[in-house]
């Protein structure tokens, strides 16, 4: 065999050898995960709906008479752990009953043209959200939703508009996903006025375990970490994690680029209360130069979406900062 013959054949072996030895680009963080191939089912009952992913319980939309506002009730991670507190829903021996309106994920807010409908203190002093219809639930190809349209009632049973909740159930690796769209309905004739307050928006009281006392970790977008520090701030999301029966768990809740007034301000206490609340601007900074009140024409919309994401582990161990960077790019 000649020499150049013999020359290109080791070439061609050593070339051979580095590709199957070469290393290869690691996935980019910011990848899309698949969503898991998860079955999203529901069982319905008298004012409740059971959200059940892959045939085990994860939430329950309530909205039967007997509470002024519907709301979800408990969450879950999938592994089964409940992250909600009990009370008033179904209430714990020992653990907090403070504010009675904290039940699950609810949404209200304390002064839409003038009037309160964020806390509960009597339907003859306070506002409730009352569906107009039954809602509407739906599945398949792994998510499923409900839909529901409820009227702004004052005390004195007067509609002042409508608020339409869509609430789409998923799960990404081993967490679980609700995104929660809401949209404000100007819908009776007026216009709405949501004036600038702390005490709103969309929100999620938690297990005891997880105030800040009890040795859970409050962290948000900006790594502020601690309700001293991330009360009152405009952050991206923001994270609960703590150990709940020997497992560590956590819920971030995430805010849309498109959402009116973001990034939002966040009334995260250390007892278990996290919102984000776009208007309290005034409330949040202490500057009374400031006003965070926005307004519905009459006829109009407000249009919020905001995510849900249930994981196991720390913020830092579920990759919360790239499973935002998906939501914001629309994963």
């Amino acid at each position: 065999m000649n020499r150049s013959l013999i020359a290109c054949c080791a070439v061609v072996l050593l070339l051979s050898g580095c590709s199957d030895s070469a290393p290869q680009p690691e996935a980019s963080s910011n990848e899309a995960p698949q969503t898991n191939a998860a079955e999203i089912s529901f069982e319905p009952e008298a004012g409740k709906i059971h959200v059940l992913i892959n045939g085990k319980p994860f939430t329950t939309y309530h909205f039967e008479q007997k509470w002024d506002k519907p709301f979800l009730h408990p969450l879950r991670t999938l592994s089964g752990i409940d992250i909600s507190r009990g009370w008033p829903v179904e209430p714990r021996e020992g653990e907090s009953n403070d504010h009675i309106w904290h039940r699950g994920l609810f949404m209200g807010h304390d002064r839409i043209n003038g009037v309160d409908f964020w806390r509960e203190l009597g339907r003859d002093k306070t506002a409730t959200l009352a569906p107009r219809s039954a809602p509407v639930s739906s599945a398949g190809n792994g998510s499923g939703t409900i839909t529901a349209e409820l009227d702004l009632l004052t005390p004195k049973k007067e509609s002042l508009g409508a608020i339409r909740q869509v609430f789409t159930f998923s799960a990404r690796g081993d967490s679980a996903v609700i995104d929660v769209n809401v949209t404000v309905l100007a819908d009776r004739g007026a216009a709405l006025t949501m004036g600038d307050t702390e005490e709103g928006w969309v929100g999620f009281r938690f297990d005891d375990a997880f105030k800040q006392e009890n040795g859970a970790t409050l962290l948000n977008s900006d790594g502020l970490v601690g309700t001293e520090n991330i009360w009152g701030k405009r952050a991206d999301w923001v994270d609960y994690s703590t150990t709940l029966h020997g497992e560590k768990a956590g819920l971030a809740i995430f805010d849309h680029p498109s959402n009116p007034g973001y990034p939002t301000y966040w009334h995260a206490r250390g007892y278990g209360l996290c919102t984000a609340n776009p208007f309290g601007v005034r409330n949040f900074t202490g500057d009374e130069s400031k006003d965070g009140t926005m307004e519905v024409p009459e006829g109009g919309e407000l249009k919020f979406h905001y995510r849900l994401v249930i994981h196991p582990g720390s913020a830092e161990e579920a990759k919360v900062a790239n499973l935002y960077a998906q939501f914001k790019s629309g994963s």
